[in-house]
């Protein structure tokens, strides 16, 4: 299949997959026009790629680890190694790290939008009673000069 029909049924842009393939992470045979031509195999490639981004892996980390992955189900192949895991539990444990940050960053955000809201609250509760207590007295010709 071509560049395009890749793209389509992957949601992947072109260029994206012209950067993966510069970047080592997908092969293409060429056709003697010069046009890249993919394997069904690229589809499965392409959707794995995309989970590993996801997950935060670089590219590098990427180029690593596809050769001890299978396409089709993203199961260990022959090559993965002790290393390779390893590195995949270091990579799981930054991941287990940026979502305890991110943990208590919307912590404090919770408790900034709940003060926020206090004073808020608080008055438009005596702008309201204040305002219907102006509302009923008489307001003389003096302080209405004065209030100007």
């Amino acid at each position: 299949m071509r560049i395009g029909e890749l793209a389509e049924r992957t949601g992947v842009s072109e260029r994206s997959l012209r950067y993966y393939e510069k970047q080592g992470l997908l092969t293409a045979e060429r056709t003697p026009g010069g046009h890249r031509q993919f394997g069904e195999w690229a589809v499965d490639r392409v959707i794995r790629i995309q989970a590993l981004y996801a997950a935060g892996l670089n590219s590098t980390k990427i180029a690593a680890l596809l050769p001890c992955m299978r396409d089709a189900d993203g199961g260990p192949s022959a090559q993965a190694t002790a290393r390779l895991v390893a590195e995949l539990a270091e990579e799981r444990r930054r991941i287990d790290r940026l979502i305890a940050d991110l943990l208590r960053s919307r912590d404090v955000l919770d408790e900034v939008m709940e003060l926020a809201a206090q004073p808020r609250e608080a008055a438009s509760a005596s702008a309201s009673t204040s305002a219907s207590a102006s509302a009923s007295a008489p307001v003389s010709a003096s302080a209405s000069v004065s209030a100007r």
